[in-house]
């Protein structure tokens, strides 16, 4: 079979149809606009609006915190609306508050797009995910690991792109990369405007003639072991802190390394992601199977601290050597967490609230990207020892999900094969 065929064939089965397909293009031009934008967005906010760095970090910080609500509230208006609408709504949002912030150089206005957006972000990755669930049914593992491939696909084109023109440095090379990134969305928005509604079993739907009154759905916010699994998700998100935050100020801090291995190890995040999220999804078809990774997920975690710790052992080759195993050790975290965190943030949520569980489990990563970096650079601060110690924490939070996971399986419905969360009372 020629290589084109063997292509057509491979793009064929992808999960979703041509819906799938579509969602995908989207989520490539979505990020690849997000890459485009936020590798210079703090350096648009002292350059060419004017701010100080500390009013940067605050706008950044509050913003980021406010973006946290959007996924609960996305969750719940997709459990009672077309989902399609609502992502086409968060992208439209999130085109226009980025669009604002080139018509002043207020500080509180500034703030107020920037909140807009991130809330309107956070929401759009909840809906995504949900979209996924539904249009792919049992092939929702594999559907997902394909598009998280293809979205940082995109992020590196975007982030390519993006290095290109903040070597020309001027002002209208960061209003074209911002307006690059609101063109993405308005793109992506017209394409999902072309979308099926998917089937939803957890959207309210009101029949005038039922005879039955209709029984309230699950509400997460009751439901005590789903909280505690989401809180234990934040803790297994911080692969992502390590990498973007800790490891960049590792080396420069603490290590004998280059300063500009931080970059290439940032590469080859994103391309060991790109080459093994989809093989590996397989190993986490079933709640049982992603069940079983954590303990692979945190044992390449504790390689991944361990290493980081070796790194200032002495001498350039031993730093370089380590720093780049630790990267590799906390990519492959990273990638099962991906493929365990999605499957059983699914499985455990009943079928009759699908989004308002989904919403709630998506402050999990927002958590961590608040407090995440926080808690690596005090890790960093207390010196080589600390990075074994935060990988005990890992280990520790593993072993406490599994056995959570572990209970609310057991009373998963056999005729529905889904975990069956406990009604509010």
């Amino acid at each position: 079979m020629s290589l084109s065929r063997r292509r057509s064939a491979l793009y064929a089965r992808i999960p979703g149809g041509a819906d799938g397909r579509r969602m995908l293009w989207i989520a490539l031009i979505n990020k690849a606009g997000t890459g485009l934008w936020m590798g210079a967005a703090a350096l648009y906010f002292t350059l060419v609006t004017g701010l100080s760095v500390a009013e940067v970090g605050l706008l950044l910080g509050v913003s980021g915190a406010v973006g946290i609500a959007g996924a609960p509230l996305a969750g719940h208006l997709a459990d009672r609306f077309p989902v399609t609408r609502i992502i086409i709504g968060a992208q439209l949002q999130q085109a226009m508050a980025l669009l604002a912030l080139l018509t002043t150089d207020n500080f509180a206005l500034l703030l107020l797009y920037s909140a807009v957006n991130s809330l309107a972000d956070r929401g759009a990755n909840v809906l995504t995910k949900l979209y996924a669930a539904r249009i792919a049914g049992p092939e929702r593992t594999t559907y997902q690991a394909v598009q998280r491939t293809v979205s940082n696909a995109g992020w590196a084109i975007g982030g390519l792109a993006g290095a290109l023109a903040l070597a020309v440095g001027t002002t209208h090379a960061y209003q074209a990369l911002l307006i690059g990134n609101v063109v993405s969305f308005l793109v992506a928005a017209a394409l999902t405007l072309r979308c099926a509604e998917p089937p939803s079993p957890s959207r309210l739907v009101t029949d005038s003639t039922a005879a039955a009154p209709v029984a309230p759905p699950s509400n997460p916010w009751r439901d005590r072991s789903y909280l505690l699994f989401t809180m234990t998700e934040a803790a297994l998100f911080l692969d992502d802190a390590v990498l973007q935050v800790g490891i960049p100020l590792w080396i420069v801090h603490a290590t004998d390394a280059p300063h500009g291995l931080a970059p290439l190890l940032m590469v080859l995040n994103c391309v060991l992601v790109v080459c093994c999220q989809v093989p590996l999804s397989r190993f986490g078809s079933t709640p049982e199977r992603a069940r079983a990774l954590l303990v692979p997920l945190a044992a390449c975690f504790v390689v991944g601290c361990a290493a980081l710790t070796a790194s200032t052992l002495g001498g350039t080759g031993l730093a370089v050597a380590a720093l780049t195993l630790a990267a590799v050790a906390l990519t492959f975290a990273e990638i099962l967490h991906a493929i365990a965190s999605w499957e059983l943030s699914i499985a455990l949520a009943p079928d009759d609230a699908q989004g308002a569980y989904l919403g709630v489990h998506g402050l999990s990563s927002s958590a961590q990207r608040s407090g995440g970096p926080l808690l690596v650079t005090a890790v960093i601060a207390a010196g080589p020892l600390a990075w074994p110690v935060l990988g005990a924490g890992v280990i520790v939070t593993v072993a406490a999900q599994s056995r959570l996971v572990r209970k609310r399986l057991i009373r998963r419905s056999p005729a529905t094969d889904r975990a069956v969360a406990p009604r509010a009372t």
